[in-house]
């Protein structure tokens, strides 16, 4: 089959689409719709950017040229920077299909599959139910903003100890709590990114990339084949800490001799008590749940107004409105 008949093939398929029919690009997962249907060029507008881009007649050919041409399909990584939606659009041909698992576009006989979006996998959110995530880091947080609120933090020095100390033990568990749960998002992320381009959400953009790390084959090993290459041994010999350390165990040598000793201070979280932070956390939550609570609209009303100046500094919308305690409850 020639281009020309399968490119008016897939124009006319294009024209049957409902409203709304969104495809997910194969390489960064980003969702798009078709928003016009020309002879020369097709255009899309992204979903969660709204940015608009035809995809031009002459690149869908070039594509079908390098499918029809290979044995094993096209390997999407071939393809040029933000091409990925091109993959996706032909894959509507009832001869063409996107492998995800292999990473290629393929030319077949067989029954296919296109990348059109199920629309009913991803219903609106509904922005009035909340639910509240089973994850520590998010109890953390919820205390840490309450007591952010009950007190001035821009003028720490007149902060009373013991609130500093709950401002000081919250940060720390947020930290851990939100670094645990990084990893783990991350961990998860590098399943779906399969390439060294930066895949978009709404408040900011990720990519895989690759790291090195070295550590020496064995002593001899090393020294061997540096002594075979002209590098004296003694070169390439240095102090090793955790020997010195087994040394100064079993002689009369003071560590001050060897090292050289520096003493800094800091504040170091000695205990939480999870308790306390438990009592305080429920009757967040009680509060949170209270709405129809006799100053519900006034807590709604505070939340509207700082949601606006979030979105003003921000220029993202919140998606989200979280009822938090007022300064006026305290």
């Amino acid at each position: 089959m020639s281009f020309r008949v399968s490119w008016h093939n897939l124009l006319e398929q294009l024209d049957e689409l409902s409203e709304g029919a969104t495809f997910h690009t194969p390489l960064s997962n980003g969702r798009f719709q078709i928003t016009g249907v020309q002879e020369h060029r097709v255009i899309i507008e992204f979903v969660d950017t709204g940015e608009s881009r035809p995809l031009q007649k002459d690149q869908f050919e070039t594509l079908y040229r390098r499918v029809s041409d290979s044995n094993d399909g096209f390997d999407l990584d071939r393809l040029p920077p933000d091409a990925d939606p091109y993959p996706a659009v032909l894959s509507l041909h009832p001869r063409f299909e996107v492998n995800d698992d292999q990473g290629v576009i393929i030319e077949t006989e067989e029954p296919t599959t296109s990348l059109l979006l199920d629309e009913s996998a991803f219903p609106e959110p509904d922005l009035d139910e909340r639910t509240e995530p089973d994850i520590d880091v998010y109890a953390d947080a919820l205390l840490l903003v309450d007591a952010l609120e009950r007190h001035e933090v821009t003028a720490l020095e007149d902060v009373e100890t013991g609130a500093l100390i709950d401002l000081y033990t919250l940060l720390s568990d947020v930290q851990r709590n939100a670094n645990d749960l990084r990893k783990e998002i991350a961990n998860t992320l590098l399943d779906r990114l399969h390439h060294d381009r930066p895949v978009s959400g709404s408040y900011g953009s990720v990519q895989r990339t690759a790291r090195t790390n070295r550590s020496l084959k064995d002593d001899e090993a090393v020294l061997d084949t540096l002594e075979s290459a002209g590098i004296d041994r003694s070169r390439v010999l240095s102090v090793d800490r955790g020997k010195v350390d087994d040394a100064l165990e079993v002689t009369d040598v003071a560590e001050r001799d060897v090292y050289e000793i520096e003493e800094t201070e800091y504040v170091r979280k000695a205990e939480v008590d999870e308790d306390r932070k438990e009592t305080r956390l429920q009757g967040l939550k009680d509060q949170l749940a209270a709405s129809d609570a006799d100053d519900a609209d006034h807590l709604r009303d505070e939340v509207e107004e700082l949601e606006s100046r979030i979105e003003e500094l921000t220029e993202f919308k919140s998606g989200q409105a979280y009822h938090t305690r007022s300064r006026s409850d305290q």
